[in-house]
């Protein structure tokens, strides 16, 4: 059974990490030396797919030509089943498919990946991204500048010099739709392509709860006061690694203005305006929706069909 009704990309993955048996060393060991054991393959932060039934899916390497292949111990993801599923990261200049892996797919960037790819694999794939991420930029003890190493299959970092552990951690994210009545608000950044406009977002500070995350941004962002923030749904978000608390808020005022820092422009869409925005790529009125795998999209749509929390 599902925890949630909402499943965003990037979400559901399939895979017991294992946490208390990758504590061990000799269990890590023994994963690695299973002939059932894969990895999945990354490059620049794309993952290796290959054709599959018309479609494609996640390619999997045995987990020795893949170790063979980087040159480097592959990061334990988790158990298929009781097959142990690792990841493995190509750090060349050329593309390994032109190389050791010719012949053997193709590596797709990750939001493509997650476009096409079924969504539990998208999940792993993601996960394998953000794990990989969080090593590259956490080589160095944050508390006495010592280089770290890594421990319990990929999932923890220890200095040798202060016994300091580290563990890889997750930026919060608040996502929310403003509205008011029947309208809706969304905000445009400057860098986006002509006519895209999403929900509003910030990141959550210390001290703080979801929900006055969620009323700072707001007031920040487009001089609104939050009156009541509902709870939607959350998704994994590797870039690099954020997790997406998505919000329904209902506010005060329709009085909105972009701070013209995070947000160059405002607009305030009915409920029928923005079902037509969301029924084709091409937008409606030189509005352009969110790409389907972002939860901006899930909260617009849900909003759309009547969701209030």
């Amino acid at each position: 059974m599902p925890l949630s009704r909402f499943t965003n990309t990037f979400a559901g993955n399939p895979l017991d990490r294992a946490a208390e048996h990758r504590v061990s060393p000799e269990w890590i060991a023994e994963q690695r030396a299973s002939p059932d054991a894969l990895a999945l393959a990354l490059w620049k932060g794309e993952v290796l797919v290959e054709p599959h039934a018309g479609a494609e899916r996640l390619a999997y390497l045995k987990l020795d030509m893949a170790e063979e292949a980087t040159g480097a111990e592959a990061l334990f993801l988790g158990l298929w089943k009781d097959a142990p599923v690792f990841a493995a990261e190509f750090t060349t200049a050329a593309d390994p498919t032109m190389g050791p892996l010719a012949g053997m797919g193709r590596f797709q960037e990750m939001r493509g990946a997650g476009m096409i790819l079924p969504g539990p694999e998208a999940a792993m794939a993601a996960c394998a991204k953000s794990l990989f991420d969080w090593h590259d930029y956490h080589g160095f003890c944050a508390r006495c500048g010592g280089k770290s190493e890594v421990t319990d299959g990929g999932w923890k970092r220890q200095c040798p010099a202060c016994s300091t552990e580290h563990f890889p951690r997750v930026n919060p994210v608040t996502i929310m739709l403003p509205v008011i009545g029947d309208r809706c608000l969304l905000g445009r950044q400057a860098a986006w392509p002509a006519g895209r406009m999403s929900a509003l977002a910030g990141f959550l500070e210390p001290g703080e709860t979801i929900e006055e995350a969620c009323a700072r941004e707001l007031k920040e962002e487009a001089g609104l006061n939050a009156v009541r923030v509902a709870y939607h749904s959350s998704q994994p978000w590797p870039f690099p690694s954020s997790l997406m608390i998505g919000l329904i808020a209902e506010v005060d005022s329709d009085d909105a203005a972009p701070d013209q820092t995070e947000l160059e422009a405002v607009r305030w869409l009915t409920r029928g305006e923005l079902r037509k925005v969301l029924a084709s790529d091409a937008g409606w009125d030189g509005v352009l929706p969110p790409p389907p795998l972002a939860i901006a999209r899930t909260l617009m749509e849900a909003w759309v069909e009547g969701f209030e929390g």
